[in-house]
């Protein structure tokens, strides 16, 4: 509805009859928007048109003063001096009877004692049916201008969007997936499923006869995050490094370490150049001379087997660790607990990978590096990413292994364990038989 008065004198208002249609009356001389819904066309009338917004049919009743004051202003005989308070007409009854004689309600300006025509039907419509704006609308009548224009705001629009049964609990139809992927290699074995995620995130990479030496091998698993890109780097670089480190080292213990970490270093470094923001944790194995050199960065885990017990040869870098949170805290980096997991500024749950460009102050690549003689009681080593160890311990694991004649059997068995227990991250779990790696004593 348009209404301006350009007078702030205030005036008392009669109790209303019905809930809409009104009439606003102001000072002789000064313009006074009035609004009726008079279906008979008046002489010389000038208007614009709003129509109401409701459906319901109020009572058809105005009482007789107010039609006398009514009448009496639109032909002249009350003055605007006389007129106070807010006449009441009925829409539903006006507008049914503007519709049965195809014409439609009015709004009509006053000045002084005229009524003058000065817009049409369809400039009214310009006006007020404005198509171009879908949340806001403006009423603009004859000789209101600046602060008395009107804007009314319209509900903002709900889509719906149409509904699709492919795209339904997609996150639950890629957990449904059945396919392993399984290796069976000389004094290896592996199998391999998807999780939840969209593509696959876990890789492994595996170098055997390293130097001519069939007892020479590196064996690595990776467990991806933030894409899959810094995985597939390390599945691919990694050992070569390693190998290209011992070449250019002597025999000794520690320059073998030295190798170790100089292989993760420049693997790392070789990565961040590509500059991706993704990052990859990893457990390797390096079999030299009958000895075993774990390494790690992240949870990704090794265990031994011997003897039908279960030995941990690595420690998840997570940020549980005290030792790792200071490091962190130390360097000017932010660890915060959120659902009951650590984080390393609120979005790493790991605190060494290589990647992770963005994360690369506080998350190192330097491994963890343990050795070990092989005895003959070592049978078997387990390498895993998290989506085992989160729902299998150790123990576990190597009970499943030792019952089991065929150690892909026994991988697959690990695989569909920790999914029946609720896993649904990637899940790599390779098992190294280690009976063709011993060096006899002397040697």
């Amino acid at each position: 509805m348009a209404l301006a008065l350009s007078s702030s004198q205030s005036y008392a208002l009669t109790p209303p009859r019905s809930c809409v249609g009104k009439a606003f009356g102001g000072r002789k001389g000064e313009a006074v928007v009035f609004e009726a819904l008079n279906s008979e066309p008046s002489k010389g009338s000038a208007f614009t048109q709003e129509e109401s917004p409701r459906e319901k049919k109020p009572s058809c009743v105005n009482t007789a003063s107010q039609e006398e004051t009514r009448q009496g202003y639109i032909t002249g005989a009350t003055t605007p001096e006389k007129l106070s308070g807010i006449f009441m007409t009925d829409i539903a009854c006006h507008e049914g009877k503007a519709k049965r004689q195809n014409t439609g309600p009015k709004v009509f300006q006053f000045q002084k004692d005229a009524i003058h025509d000065n817009c049409t039907q369809e400039e009214y419509s310009a006006l007020v049916n404005d198509p171009g704006s879908d949340s806001l609308e403006m009423v603009k009548s004859a000789g209101v201008t600046g602060d008395h224009l009107k804007l009314r705001r319209r509900p903002a629009k709900l889509v719906v969007p149409a509904y699709s049964p492919a795209l339904e609990f997609v996150e639950m139809g890629r957990k449904l997936e059945n396919k392993v992927f399984e290796v069976e290699g000389r004094n290896f074995v592996l199998a391999s499923k998807k999780g939840i995620r969209t593509a696959m995130e876990d890789r492994y990479g595996v170098m055997l006869d390293i130097l001519g030496d069939p007892k020479q091998a590196i064996f690595a698993v990776i467990d991806g995050h933030g894409g899959h890109a810094a995985a597939d780097y390390v599945a691919k670089n990694l050992g070569r490094n390693i190998v290209k480190a011992l070449e250019d080292v002597n025999v000794g213990q520690d320059q073998l370490e030295q190798a170790i970490r100089n292989g993760y270093s420049v693997t790392d470094k070789g990565f961040l150049n590509q500059e991706i923001s993704s990052g990859a944790c990893t457990a390797s194995v390096l079999l030299k001379d009958g000895e075993l050199h774990v390494a790690n960065v992240g949870d990704c885990r090794v265990v031994l087997g011997r003897n039908g017990l279960a030995t941990a040869l690595t420690n998840d870098h997570r940020l549980n660790r005290e030792d790792e949170r200071l490091r962190i805290e130390n360097s000017g980096g932010f660890v915060s607990c959120r659902n009951g997991v650590w984080r390393v500024q609120g979005s790493l749950a790991v605190s060494r990978a290589i990647g992770d460009l963005h994360l690369k102050e506080w998350i190192i690549s330097e491994p963890e590096i343990r050795k070990l003689r092989l005895t003959w009681d070592c049978e078997f080593l387990i390498l895993a990413s998290d989506g085992l160890w989160e729902m299998v311990n150790e123990q576990e694991a190597v009970d499943v292994v030792s019952g089991e004649k065929n150690l892909l059997t026994s991988c697959k068995k690990l695989v569909d364990m920790s999914c029946s227990r609720g896993n649904m991250d990637d899940i790599t779990v390779m098992v190294i038989d280690l009976h063709n790696f011993m060096v006899p004593a002397g040697c």
